[in-house]
């Protein structure tokens, strides 16, 4: 439910997908509520009108190093709006999430902003099969579900993975 003092917010999340069909996730807290821990997917709010490949790769690069072209990215594989609090602000999020996939990748976090130096406190690759047996939080909360559609696995499958 959207209320009226929601902030609203465009973002572009990305979907960072390996050889081994293994997720990655940041591990995060709010500020406001350290005790809230989660994971969650690479990506970020708009710069302005920013279009949504070039917040995708912008944010890609920032937070893991790797820096890709837009064209590289094609369309959204999935849309969400969200409401959610951060440092004690609440926000409705619109996002759009691209799949990107790679052989490998040693994520580097340099380009991390003041916030998610203060925020993020770590990063893994996270099997399909892993997310649905954690009690770990982590979102969105359909990511398993999700994954399995994008990568053309069904759950019988992957459950004996």
């Amino acid at each position: 439910m959207t209320r009226a003092d929601d902030i609203p917010r465009r973002a572009a999340r990305v979907l960072l997908v390996d050889a081994a069909d293994r997720v990655l996730l940041f591990q995060g807290h709010d500020p406001a509520r350290p005790g809230h821990r989660y994971w969650f997917t690479v990506g970020g709010g708009l710069d302005g009108d920013e279009p949504m490949t070039v917040c995708a790769a912008r944010e890609l690069f920032e937070e893991t190093g790797l820096d890709l072209p837009t064209d590289q990215f094609g369309e959204p594989v999935w849309h969400q709006v969200t409401r959610f609090p951060f440092d004690g602000r609440w926000y409705r999020q619109e996002q759009e999430f691209f799949l990107v996939r790679v052989d490998h990748w040693d994520v580097v976090t340099h380009g991390f902003d003041a916030v998610e130096q203060a925020s993020i406190d770590g990063h893994r690759w996270w099997s399909i099969s892993e997310l649905e047996s954690t009690s770990e939080r982590y979102y969105p909360d359909e990511l398993p579900g999700l994954l399995h559609r994008l990568l053309g696995r069904d759950n019988a499958e992957a459950s004996t993975c």
